[in-house]
């Protein structure tokens, strides 16, 4: 046997794989990213075939700003919700929530979920009825990311306990 065939791998191996920092992830980028979660959660009986929801606003110069969200397993979570400044106090906000929402509602979801930061809108998702569910502090520094939900369906609270007389 000569040296090179010693050098040789025994098996045919897979290459380990690198990682590479991509700027951002199209749709058919994420999807083989997170595919392997998604089969994973499908032998848990979780199938995660998230739908995606894009609610635009659009003028005569085009999209600027809207609401971009998820459905899946049940809850709609809303990644993105953002409206220009020369926009503000129109209602957009709130048309675009109560819209997402209704799409949420048609799919049978539970409720909405998102989050925010304390400098950014806390108040608003409070004005349109979401209650907080969870903090993340300083982040950023001094600040927090605070996380709401919004039930849509009332068979879905929980029930209320009975006290024994």
């Amino acid at each position: 046997m000569g040296l090179e065939a010693m050098d040789a791998p025994l098996h045919d191996a897979p290459m380990t794989p690198t990682i590479e920092r991509l700027e951002l992830a199209d749709t058919d980028l994420r999807a083989r990213i997170v595919a392997p979660l998604a089969e994973y959660s499908t032998r848990k009986d979780f199938a995660f075939t998230p739908r995606y929801v894009t609610l635009a606003l659009k003028d005569e110069n085009g999209v600027d700003g809207g609401l971009i969200g998820q459905v899946y397993w049940g809850w709609m979570h809303i990644e993105i919700l953002a409206v220009p400044q020369r926009w503000r106090g129109r209602g957009l906000g709130r048309a675009l929530i109560e819209q997402a929402e209704a799409i949420a509602a048609e799919a049978g979801c539970t409720g909405v979920w998102v989050d925010t930061y304390s400098f950014q809108s806390p108040g608003f998702y409070e004005a349109v009825g979401y209650l907080p569910f969870g903090r993340l502090a300083d982040y950023p520094e001094g600040e927090e990311r605070i996380f709401f939900q919004k039930i849509l369906s009332a068979a879905a609270l929980p029930a209320e306990t009975e006290t024994a007389a």
